[in-house]
């Protein structure tokens, strides 16, 4: 047990080392002086603590994650109380609450709820081909209602079809790859980073052209996927495992169908929260966005209106539609009350890795496409990735190009904004915390009966599988 636990601590000591923290360590850069590294240890000791404990401790893990959450947040808002002042501090935490961590979980919340009421019925199984025709229309559903809504519209027909099969976690993880991840980066609306990017200038419809570059990904990996996926289904046939319906994929009805009103009501909130703020109407004299002040911090009106359409649609979702589809969907509250926990524990603690970032990304030498979109793609594998785009961006725009994009920080090279996009919407499949819904995906699939891979496990399905494919994107895409 000492060499497991010697082992994982390595480990994580290693990705700490490549974690943005160690690109700062030479940085001259006084913003990024006024945050001392070691503030950043909170952040990898939470990381430590999901990939360790429930490996470990899963009892104490399952009754005391929130104490852990609660431990490691102190760990940081303390000491960088101490060392900025109780108002910084303050400003700062609820900033990170009110601004990012609760439009991060509303959405999540109203996207979990609105899901669970839409239920698959028929005689469909969970056999290679169809899985990969359902992969696909995920994949590409991505960029029409967000990477969290195809995730928590998709996963429990995924789960349900796949329900009489032995070993399945294979196809749940290509499933965090491609709907959770890679099948956003078309339009603003499939990932928040692409948000952030129309609301700084680039066309709603440019990231279309990243179509052959989602179609080169989206082949290789369900190549990938087939081979495995086929091995282990002759394994669950040679078992003797089969489906308890008599003729397969004849039937197909969709239970609750009314609810996609209400997905449609979430995704226009999001769209609105991304151009309300560029209207007069939501501007003071200064240009900044209206909205409600909280010591320092200011929750604007597009954000609160964003919020109350996605509550307005979960309530409408339940109000309307029988409890027996909830039932059959075995919808619970555990997934979305593990993720609102473990997320506001590591949105805290990442603030000073963000900070450093703000401060020294310009110092970072990054000035090729391929840089950028390794750069990108690293730090959103452990960060969020709609600062880490931003921040990359705005690199990109102050490096003086004449040439490209024209956005508001800055004229960007096209194939350097394509590196940047893919970056930061690809490689948050890295882990499980790279993107929203891939915990939660995660936590249906184990509350399921999935033995979904732990958290370095994870890490090692994405190392062989997605990182020979980004290394093929770079030398096509991005050389």
């Amino acid at each position: 047990m000492k060499t497991r636990l010697s082992l994982l601590a390595g480990v994580v000591t290693a990705f700490a080392c490549f974690t943005p923290v160690a690109a700062f360590t030479g940085s001259s850069n006084t913003g990024a002086q006024s945050v001392p590294l070691w503030l950043c240890i909170p952040f990898a000791g939470l990381l430590l603590s999901i990939a360790v404990l429930p490996l470990v401790k899963p009892d104490w893990w399952d009754k005391n994650k929130a104490k852990a959450v609660i431990f490691w947040s102190l760990l940081f808002v303390i000491p960088f109380a101490v060392t900025n002042g109780v108002g910084q501090a303050a400003t700062v935490t609820l900033n990170c609450i009110l601004d990012d961590y609760l439009s991060f979980i509303i959405l999540l919340f109203g996207l979990f709820c609105v899901s669970g009421n839409i239920t698959l019925e028929g005689d469909l199984v969970g056999a290679p081909r169809v899985n990969i025709a359902l992969l696909v229309l995920g994949t590409l559903l991505s960029s029409c209602i967000g990477t969290t809504g195809a995730s928590m519209l998709m996963v429990r027909p995924i789960i349900k079809i796949n329900s009489w099969r032995k070993r399945k976690c294979q196809t749940m993880i290509f499933f965090i790859f491609l709907i959770s991840n890679i099948g956003g980066c078309l339009t603003p609306i499939g990932d928040p980073p692409l948000l952030m990017g129309f609301m700084r200038g680039v066309p709603f419809f440019w990231s279309l052209r990243l179509f052959p570059i989602l179609i080169f990904n989206m082949v290789l990996l369900l190549f990938i996927y087939y081979w495995i996926e086929r091995r282990a289904y002759q394994k669950d046939i040679a078992e003797g495992r089969k489906p308890d319906i008599s003729r397969p994929g004849t039937r197909v009805k969709i239970c609750g169908s009314h609810n996609i009103i209400f997905l449609v009501m979430i995704v226009g909130a999001v769209i609105l929260s991304g151009t309300l703020p560029g209207l007069s109407a939501f501007q003071d004299a200064s240009g900044a966005v209206r909205g409600l002040h909280f010591i320092g911090v200011s929750l604007g009106y597009p954000s609160l209106i964003e919020i109350a359409i996605i509550l307005l649609a979960a309530w409408l979702s339940f109000s309307t539609t029988p409890t027996e589809i909830r039932t059959k969907n075995h919808f619970t509250w555990s997934a979305i009350e593990e993720v609102a926990t473990l997320f506001i524990g590591i949105f805290i603690t990442m603030q000073p890795a963000l900070m450093l970032l703000k401060a020294s990304g310009s110092q970072l030498g990054l000035t090729e496409p391929s840089q950028m979109f390794w750069a990108a793609g690293a730090l959103s594998s452990f960060l969020d990735n709609t600062p880490t785009y931003l921040v990359f961006l705005t690199t990109a725009g102050a490096l003086g190009f004449t040439g490209g994009m024209v956005t508001s920080v800055g004229t960007v090279p096209t194939q350097m904004l394509t590196a940047i996009s893919c970056g930061s919407v690809f490689m948050g499949a890295n882990t499980y915390i790279g993107n929203a819904p891939n915990f939660m995906v995660k936590s249906i699939s184990d509350e399921n009966g999935i033995r979904m891979p732990s958290f370095f496990r994870y890490m090692l399905w994405s190392l062989t599988c997605l990182i020979p494919v980004f290394l093929l994107d770079m030398l096509l895409f991005f050389m």
